[in-house]
């Protein structure tokens, strides 16, 4: 797919890796709608790309708001071809703490916006995709999911998170060949230790010792490292049912 007829949807479009993707995209000729929450900047990074861009907000996690979403986006953008699912939360609870029992309230919350937020929007956009005229190879269209390193790789504290994100690793597959009669494919990007608003919240020596972690590069990675590849995804045909992990070497340790 070339990346100017790229008509893209990007949950958790307003900051971090979404934002990231949504600028690169828009910088390579693409229209993007940024899905994100009413309460999110969304509507001013909009703005900020400029008329191709567009904030159509939503909850992923709400099958009503998503659905309502993705026709905004797909007016705008005229048609939609590409679905970027950035959108998540995390948590860090023990299993059993000082406190006691885990919340299952907690753990529940990270499943249902990260794992099945994501199959929602999967679900909902697959639709649109198959609408459209397929290319020279058959494709009407794309979806890149986000997961993370803490799907193999999860510490102490991580239960939930890495269950959402383990999720998302598992449906990759069994989705992508669901889709494949359409002619959509499927692929998950999951990231190590990015420089994101949820990093963002955690003391400069935790950051420090993060990154430190990292065999090579010694450093955070970075949004627009991700984006590339998103974009690299996109243009790729051959790319099709896989998760790329996106950490430099990083194996995390329990703790």
């Amino acid at each position: 797919m070339e990346l100017s007829t790229v008509k893209a949807v990007v949950t958790g479009g307003a900051s971090g890796l979404g934002r990231a993707t949504a600028t690169q995209l828009v910088a390579a000729g693409a229209r993007v709608a940024l899905l994100d929450r009413a309460a999110s900047a969304g509507a001013d990074v909009a703005k900020a790309l400029g008329p191709v861009a567009a904030f159509t907000p939503a909850d992923v996690t709400s099958a009503e708001e998503v659905t309502a979403a993705l026709e905004a986006a797909a007016r705008h953008c005229g048609g939609l071809n590409v679905l970027v699912n950035c959108a998540g939360i995390g948590t860090a609870m023990k299993t059993v703490g000082k406190s006691g029992p885990a919340k299952l309230e907690e753990f529940t919350r990270v499943i249902q916006v990260n794992l099945i937020g994501t199959f929602n929007c999967i679900r909902l956009t697959a639709p649109h995709m198959a609408k459209n005229a397929p290319t020279a190879d058959g494709e009407r269209g794309v979806v890149i999911n986000t997961a993370s390193v803490a799907a193999f790789d999860g510490q102490i504290g991580q239960a939930a998170y890495s269950a959402s994100k383990g999720g998302i690793v598992g449906l990759t597959l069994p989705v992508a060949r669901d889709l494949a009669e359409l002619g959509i494919r499927v692929v998950t990007i999951a990231p190590g230790i990015f420089e994101t608003p949820l990093l963002g919240t955690l003391p400069e020596p935790v950051r420090a010792s993060l990154a430190a972690q990292v065999p090579f590069p010694k450093r955070l990675g970075q949004p627009d490292e991700y984006a590339a590849l998103a974009l690299h995804i996109i243009t790729n045909v051959m790319l099709n049912a896989e998760t790329i992990r996106l950490d430099g070497a990083i194996r995390m340790q329990p703790r």
